[in-house]
């Protein structure tokens, strides 16, 4: 059964705002964890943070860019696993921004899912990208 995680976010603020802290490596950083990111299609990069044994999750993202649409849409793969190249997780996060008249509502998608040993990490990042975006607003807005 294919797992999608999906969440809505409202910032009072331009689409052109949010776009940094989601492709700005540095405010990334801030808000998510230690990354190589640059918007560029194409593009291989890592998000990098502890390891999760529990998870069979050696502490590495392994991403490519997919899609960049400027203030628009951003999307990349999101790959992970123990370690030793073996890669349990294949995933996909979608950004989508659309501007409102006293700000920007944001969509995130996140779909890969469909494995049972997935799941855990589908909990778990269904509820941490909900927490993320409250870090975002708090950044956004400091």
């Amino acid at each position: 059964m294919e797992r999608s995680i999906k969440h809505q976010y409202f910032f009072a603020h331009s689409p052109e705002k949010v776009w940094q802290y989601l492709t700005n490596s540095d405010l990334m950083e801030l808000w998510l964890m230690k990354n190589n990111f640059k918007p560029i299609v194409g593009t291989d990069f890592q998000f990098r943070t502890g390891p999760i044994p529990s998870l069979d999750f050696d502490g590495i993202f392994y991403c490519t860019v997919l899609e960049v649409e400027p203030f628009k849409k951003l999307s990349y793969s999101w790959a992970s696993g123990p370690g030793d190249e073996k890669i349990t997780l294949n995933s996909v996060v979608v950004w989508k921004l659309e501007p409102a008249a006293d700000g920007t509502q944001v969509f995130l998608e996140h779909n890969g899912f469909a494995k049972d040993e997935n799941l855990d990490f589908f909990n778990g990042l269904n509820h941490g990208w909900t927490e993320k975006l409250e870090k975002i607003a708090n950044l956004i807005n400091a």
